[in-house]
């Protein structure tokens, strides 16, 4: 499985999955659980076995109102959960689609909080920059290469059209390039699921430290749903977490789930 954004190769090599939570440059400021703030830009990326995230400003229970999260590869099989997840949180979405035709049948046109753009990741940073806009407090790519024959599709799709979204959220000031958030400090969270099912979920979540799980699957429903709750539980900060779904597991909190895993 490939690991996150652009270098080294993940440690889940059987599973299907990988999921990159970055969070702000500045501080994340919390205060109680029901009230939680982050602060600046936070990227997501999902390049079909990848996600990466970054946020600004979701804070309290309401405070999902109005803020606008970009999806890149809205359209694909765990982009669509997530673009569904957002907006059943209250988020209002900007949904990154290559193919407008398919988007208009595939994503519900009908709620005024969502909004289709056209966004190809391999098209370069200025049109994503454009695409995203000044607007979007949050990046989340759930992008992924179909098979082909094309021999460079996964380089094209997961490695150069990931540097050309963090160069886009770059330009708007709201992110720098992932393989330098450990070392700068940036407040980030990376989520490492196992091997994808389109089924619905079922069993309870386990999150482990990275480089711990090496089988298991869980839902992109389950996977969604934690992409979403990393954007506001400050537990999830500065952390690589790997997932998966278990029926003999205990059903956790997010809160504790994400408290379980010790910072890097």
């Amino acid at each position: 499985m490939a690991c996150s954004l652009i270098f080294g190769i993940s440690p889940l090599a059987t599973l299907s999955t990988t999921l990159h939570f970055l969070k702000p440059i500045s501080p994340v400021l919390f205060s109680t659980h029901n009230s939680v703030s982050l602060s600046q830009l936070n990227f997501t990326k999902m390049e079909g076995t990848e996600i990466t995230e970054e946020v600004t400003e979701i804070s309290g229970p309401n405070g999902n109102l109005k803020k606008k999260i970009f999806v890149a590869g809205a359209t694909g099989s765990t982009g669509k959960r997530i673009v569904d997840q957002l907006l059943a949180k209250g988020f209002h979405v900007k949904a990154g689609v290559r193919d407008l035709e398919k988007a208009k049948t595939s994503l519900s046109r009908d709620n005024p909080a969502l909004q289709i753009v056209k966004a190809d990741v391999t098209e370069g940073s200025e049109r994503l920059a454009e695409a995203i806009g000044d607007d979007s407090e949050a990046v989340i790519c759930a992008t992924g290469f179909k098979p082909g024959w094309d021999l460079f599709a996964p380089w094209k799709v997961d490695n150069f059209g990931t540097v050309n979204l963090v160069e886009a959220c770059r330009k708007l000031a709201k992110l720098q390039a992932e393989q330098y958030i450990r070392k700068s400090g940036i407040n980030y969270t990376i989520i490492r699921p196992g091997g994808l099912r389109n089924e619905p979920p079922t069993g309870n979540l386990v999150m482990e430290p990275e480089d711990t799980l090496y089988e298991g699957t869980i839902s992109r429903d389950k996977v969604a749903e934690v992409a979403v709750e990393a954007l506001v539980y400050p537990e999830a900060s500065y952390k690589v977490v790997e997932i998966v779904s278990r029926d003999d597991a205990p059903k956790r909190s997010y809160e504790d789930l994400f408290g379980s895993i010790k910072q890097r």
